[in-house]
């Protein structure tokens, strides 16, 4: 159900506006962005709520009440921004602009981009600076390759928590959806991990991040497998890898638009990586593949998240058209 009648119009005008524009760096530097203000929220919930003195279920129950508080802040607060919008002369127009806020495309271009262009212009060192920026692994032990396919595995992945995600709940509740998701999706990315920790404290926050996360990461996948020929790559190939291999990712979201990609590169993704401090011992994604990546994969994995991303934008464009009629 869409929570106002020219939703999508305005959802359509979000994505093109975070394309084009993406977030402006002279704001932020005078304004926190709103996801700052989430993060410290979780901050504040962090220290109340997880002690060390308390029981697992203790913190359980913390973790539990920090993302009630999360969700139902971030409704609250999505719902009071769009009555406000509905009272103003242009409110469409701001609802755009506050959308786009929460959207990531351009961000998610330019920080993988760099990676690329690291590697080009300074070699290994700039290509482990760059990475460094967008991954947790620990840069000191990746070569050419496992730079080009980290930079890669983590443009699949947040084409779908950054891109098709918010799109899919902003389509769907409006405002209030996209923010809420916004916040629980930084609430896994801070405190969903699985160590001493926050592996009791962060329990509820990275379930609930899997479960909204599960329609997106699906039509992420499609979107990509659709348009695999843009980069030399075969739409069944990226299906099959998919439908195969999606599964074998420990997270139930982030194999299947890794596991897409993979398959439209011919590239094998995931397998064993090194964080500092531990190792994860996955296995890949189209272990048949090539795991030689390069700075040219980065770039035919950019310009397949742009077509995915052209896909979705025509998807909703569709949409809005057949809402209206």
């Amino acid at each position: 159900m869409l929570i106002y009648e020219n939703a999508l119009w305005v959802l359509l005008a979000a994505l093109l506006l975070d394309a084009v524009i993406g977030d402006p760096g002279w704001l932020w530097k005078r304004l926190p962005h709103p996801v700052v203000w989430i993060g410290k929220l979780i901050s504040v919930c962090d220290r109340h709520f997880n002690k060390t003195a308390h029981d697992p279920f203790i913190r359980k129950l913390g973790g539990a009440l920090t993302l009630f508080l999360l969700v139902t802040g971030s409704l609250l607060i999505g719902a009071v921004i769009h009555a406000l919008a509905a009272s103003l002369p242009l409110g469409e127009v701001f609802t755009a602009v506050i959308a786009a806020v929460f959207m990531a495309l351009n961000s998610l271009y330019r920080h993988v981009a760099a990676v690329r262009d690291g590697l080009q212009t300074a070699g290994l060192e700039g290509g482990r600076k760059a990475v460094s920026m967008i991954v947790g692994r620990d840069p000191k032990q990746l070569d050419e390759a496992g730079v080009s396919r980290a930079a890669i595995e983590s443009c699949a992945e947040n084409f779908s928590d950054g891109v098709v995600a918010p799109v899919f709940w902003f389509a769907l509740l409006g405002l209030p959806g996209l923010i809420a998701y916004k916040a629980v999706n930084t609430a896994d990315s801070m405190i969903g991990h699985k160590n001493e920790a926050y592996a009791d404290f962060g329990w509820a926050s990275a379930r609930f991040d899997d479960l909204i996360n599960l329609p997106a990461s699906r039509l992420s996948a499609l979107f990509i497998a659709l348009v695999a020929p843009l980069a030399r790559g075969s739409i069944r190939a990226s299906v099959r890898c998919t439908l195969d291999d999606a599964g074998k990712h420990r997270s139930p979201n982030a194999g299947w638009p890794e596991a897409a990609m993979a398959g439209a590169l011919n590239l094998s993704l995931a397998g064993p990586r090194i964080y500092p401090g531990y190792t994860v011992n996955d296995r890949f994604l189209n272990a048949a593949g090539r795991r030689d990546a390069s700075a040219a994969d980065i770039s035919s994995a950019l310009t397949i998240m742009l077509g995915a991303f052209a896909l979705q934008t025509v998807f909703v464009a569709v949409l809005a058209i057949v809402f209206t009629l």
